[in-house]
């Protein structure tokens, strides 16, 4: 079996280099065959980019999350647009609002989530969305501004009502680990719904550890729990689910295999 992990945090994992290789060995091991990168801030972004740089089996997106949108930089804008052109880059994101914690910078969120938007439609690429307590607005503005290429609702929370409201876009929506504990009907009755060619799976690591692992922090590795949590919700045989997301992930990022 074969997993594509479309959202980790590797450089939260660990700072220093060598344990984020570790932690993409680990991964690949346990049959993590590729992995997303996610950084909040474009500084970040661009050292554990060089960290990773010899892991082939690593993709990268590029963006500045709503949770920096108190601390943005004067050219943030350029510097993506820079970074886009990078090797192995294969998304504009995370973007999108956050109104939980950072309500006060909604009004600076919706101007980076179009800016980031507009990016990403002239670089050809796809978005990854972060939503907290913005889903109405989120979806508003997609409505208007998707990219050809889509998105990806990442750590999907919202219900099944919200999830067939935005099929009628092109996008993916993504569990993490948090698909794996109980009483989460919400999300169990999601993935039950969704169609299979619409779901992904992410480690979302260091956060949203699978249930059999709490109380440690996540790491990619882990990621064969949630992809079985969705084909026990789905009904289907593990082997078979883990084709199926792993085909998913490869035609949200538009990506051939090498």
């Amino acid at each position: 079996m074969r997993f594509f992990d479309t959202h980790c945090h590797i450089g939260l994992i660990h700072e220093d280099q060598l344990e984020q290789l570790i932690a993409v060995q680990y991964a690949k091991r346990a049959g993590v065959a590729h992995i997303v990168s996610i950084c909040n801030s474009l500084t970040d972004f661009e050292t554990v980019y060089n960290n990773l740089k010899s892991a082939k089996n690593v993709y990268h997106a590029v963006g500045v999350s709503p949770t920096e949108s108190g601390n943005v930089l004067l050219n943030w804008e350029t510097d993506i647009q820079k970074f886009l052109k990078m090797d192995r880059v294969i998304a504009v994101g995370e973007t999108g609002l956050d109104y939980g914690k950072y309500k006060q910078y909604q009004d600076i969120q919706v101007e980076m989530f179009l800016k980031h938007l507009e990016i990403a439609r002239r670089a050809h690429l796809p978005v990854i969305i972060h939503n907290r307590e913005a889903g109405a607005h989120i979806l508003d503005i997609l409505r208007t501004n998707i990219p050809e290429e889509g998105a990806i609702f990442h750590c999907y929370s919202e219900d099944w009502e919200y999830a067939f409201k935005a099929m009628e876009l092109p996008v993916y929506f993504s569990f993490a680990g948090n698909i794996t504990y109980k009483n989460i009907r919400k999300l169990t009755d999601t993935v039950r719904n969704l169609p299979e060619n619409r779901i992904l799976i992410e480690s979302e690591a260091p956060f949203m550890v699978p249930a059999k692992y709490t109380k440690r922090r996540n790491k990619p590795e882990y990621l064969p729990e949630t992809a079985k949590a969705v084909a026990d919700i789905k009904g289907i045989p593990l082997e078979e689910m883990s084709e199926i997301l792993y085909q998913n992930s490869l035609n949200a990022f538009h990506l051939t295999e090498e």
